[in-house]
């Protein structure tokens, strides 16, 4: 089923909605609407947003949030952290299946294997391989992360 269209369902039954938490709930599927409505008009004259556009502008809101809630942690603020992360997960249920870190790993040493990088020094060759076949299945930030790492053992 199209995103969009989940999320308008969605975001009807949570306004319907009297129990606990739908309120946050309807508030964050209205950003979510609102940030997809504005990559639309962004992309004005370009065609229709994908899926995978739409998918893009989901996890960019999940990264704004995690940020926030990192520096709402450090100030002491766990009120505000706990409610980005609770607008996290609930941004999460429109994603596509995350990879377990495991899955990754193989995908890693497959575009290792492909390109035949041998080292941290060819890390951009590698990643201009890898992030096409991971997009949208995991964070960059924990694909960097774990490429580091795999290229690091390998010495």
């Amino acid at each position: 089923m199209d995103i969009l269209k989940k999320i308008n369902e969605d975001l009807i039954v949570s306004m319907k909605s009297k129990e606990e938490g739908s309120d946050l709930r309807t508030t964050t599927l209205r950003m979510m609407k609102s940030s997809i409505k504005n990559a639309e008009i962004a992309k004005r004259g370009k065609g229709d947003l994908t899926e995978d556009d739409i998918t893009g502008v989901l996890f960019t809101m999940v990264k704004q949030r995690k940020e926030s809630a990192e520096q709402y942690e450090k100030a002491n603020r766990k009120d505000l952290a706990d409610k980005e992360n609770k607008e996290i997960n609930i941004i999460r249920k429109y994603l596509p299946e995350q990879m377990t870190p495991e899955e990754l790993d193989e995908i890693i040493k497959s575009a290792i294997k492909d390109t035949g990088v041998a080292g941290a020094k060819e890390m951009g060759k590698l990643m201009k391989e890898l992030m096409p076949k991971v997009k949208g299945k995991a964070d960059g930030k924990l694909v960097t992360q774990r490429v580091k790492e795999i290229l690091e053992k390998m010495g």
